[in-house]
C-alpha cells in the first residue's frame, strides 16, 4: 500500500502539472483540475499518515473534515477547499458554462501550493 510520502509525491506532481498547463489558454481547464487533484492527494496523504483508511471520494470538504479529526487546524482551509472543489467535475468534462481565466488559475495554484506546503510541514514533525 502506498505510504504518505507516495501521496505527497503525486500531489507535488499535480501542482507541477498545473503550473505547466497554466501557460496556455487552451489548457486552463486542465491546469485548474490539477490544483484540485493536488489538494485531494495531499489530504489523503495526511489521512494515510494518521493511519486511517482513505475514503473513496473526491470531495475536498469531506476529506478536510477527516483530516481535522486528527488536527483541528485543517479547518482553517475550509473556504479554500470549497473553492477548489468546484474544479473537480466542472473542469473534467465539456461544460459550456465553465470558464477559467489566468487570474482564477493563479489563485487556485496559490491555494494548492499553500495547502501542500502546510501539510508537508505537518508530516515532517
Amino acid at each position: 500500500m502506498p505510504g504518505f510520502k507516495d501521496w505527497i509525491k503525486k500531489a507535488s506532481n499535480d501542482l507541477k502539472a498545473s503550473k505547466k498547463l497554466s501557460d496556455d489558454d487552451d489548457t486552463f481547464d486542465c491546469s485548474v483540475f490539477h490544483t484540485h487533484q493536488c489538494v485531494e492527494k495531499v489530504f489523503k496523504a495526511f489521512i494515510v499518515f494518521t493511519q486511517k483508511p482513505i475514503p473513496k471520494t473526491h470531495d475536498l470538504r469531506f476529506l478536510l473534515v477527516r483530516c481535522a479529526e486528527a488536527d483541528s487546524k485543517f479547518m482553517l482551509f475550509i473556504e479554500e477547499s470549497i473553492h477548489l472543489n468546484r474544479y473537480a467535475d466542472n473542469s473534467r468534462y465539456p461544460n459550456d458554462s465553465f470558464y477559467v481565466d489566468k487570474e482564477t488559475i493563479e489563485k487556485a495554484i496559490a491555494i494548492a501550493e499553500e495547502i501542500l506546503d502546510t501539510v508537508k510541514r505537518k508530516l515532517v514533525k
